[in-house]
């Protein structure tokens, strides 16, 4: 998966157009709601992990390498 943080602008926007639709009955309104609040969760904790990494990131330019061993690992564990 390659997602980057513009697809999840895309997808956040797309969900208020679906929103937006004035043709919805009230099911439907209710149906995408609650697909909006599990959409607006997953994407808090994406930008919490972004913001995350950026503050990671900033450490490593102001203080080098001597930060990374107090920096958790990300990527693939090496096993």
């Amino acid at each position: 998966m390659k997602n980057k943080l513009g697809d999840l602008n895309n997808h956040l926007f797309a969900q208020l157009e679906r929103l937006s639709d004035e043709g919805m009955s009230a099911e439907q309104i209710e149906q995408e709601v609650k697909r909006t609040e599990a959409i607006v969760s997953v994407a808090d904790q994406i930008v919490g992990n972004a913001d995350l990494q950026l503050k990671a990131a900033k450490l490593y330019a102001e203080h080098g390498q001597a930060v990374l061993p107090m920096l958790p690992k990300i990527g693939k564990s090496e096993e």
